[in-house]
């Protein structure tokens, strides 16, 4: 009985340290950049960065809104990022660590949409509305055009900073 209890314990002191560590927005992504330091929690909504995005040859723009996960991501900015087409409905590249999130919510995300979902270190842009709702972090919104990725395959993806 002490044993079963031992156990429970210990399974119980790891998985709240995991947790921990998964929410304490202290990690970056390993991209050969530094993410840009913030204060965890310390988001403003109302300021966004402008991006340009390269697809084969065309371009969109993106709206990334003023949170850890973005501020993490365009620290990487310009990049270039091997995006997977996935389930016929999002562009996804998956990042070999976890990025910070300060603010992740479940919904259902829309067409245009750029968000983080945690659990699988993934960066998506989604260009099909789906009736799916995920725990996932914010990060943006596709101006117009995103149809281009509709179909697309696999393919690089260019980001920069529309100066």
């Amino acid at each position: 009985m002490k044993k079963n209890i031992s156990i429970i314990l210990t399974t119980f002191l790891l998985v709240t340290a995991a947790c921990a560590l998964e929410t304490s927005g202290n990690s970056t992504a390993s991209t050969g950049s530094t993410a840009a330091a913030s204060t965890k929690g310390e988001t403003n909504m109302n300021k966004t960065t402008r991006v340009k995005i390269t697809v084969k040859g065309k371009t969109l723009y993106a709206a990334f809104d003023d949170n850890t996960t973005s501020r993490a991501i365009i620290a990487q900015i310009p990049m270039t990022l091997p995006m997977l087409d996935l389930y016929g409905d999002e562009m996804c590249y998956r990042y070999p660590q976890t990025l910070p999130t300060d603010s992740v919510k479940s919904y259902i995300h829309k067409k245009g949409e750029i968000f983080y979902w945690p659990p699988r270190h993934s960066f998506v842009i989604r260009y099909v509305s789906t009736n799916e709702k995920l725990d996932i972090q914010h990060i943006g919104q596709i101006e117009s055009g995103v149809e281009i990725f509709d179909g697309i395959g696999n393919v690089d993806v260019k980001f920069e900073i529309d100066e």
